[in-house]
């Protein structure tokens, strides 16, 4: 049997905030600071999920 590293089959993917190689503690981000980053972001109310026009015409 042979002693071999196996590698990721997949390829190496990087931090959506910095682009750095995400380690494995803080995946999908290379780090805390930009998990924190990313947190603060959805926290504020800078990533929107859209909504249809129509909800707001509900009132009967």
């Amino acid at each position: 049997m042979d002693n071999q590293v196996t590698k990721p089959t997949g390829s190496l993917r990087t931090c959506p905030i910095c682009g750095k190689p995400q380690t494995q503690a803080t995946r999908p981000f290379c780090s805390s600071r930009c998990r924190d980053v990313d947190l603060n972001r959805w926290l504020k109310g800078s990533y929107v999920i859209p909504g249809r026009d129509d909800e707001a015409d509900d009132v009967e």
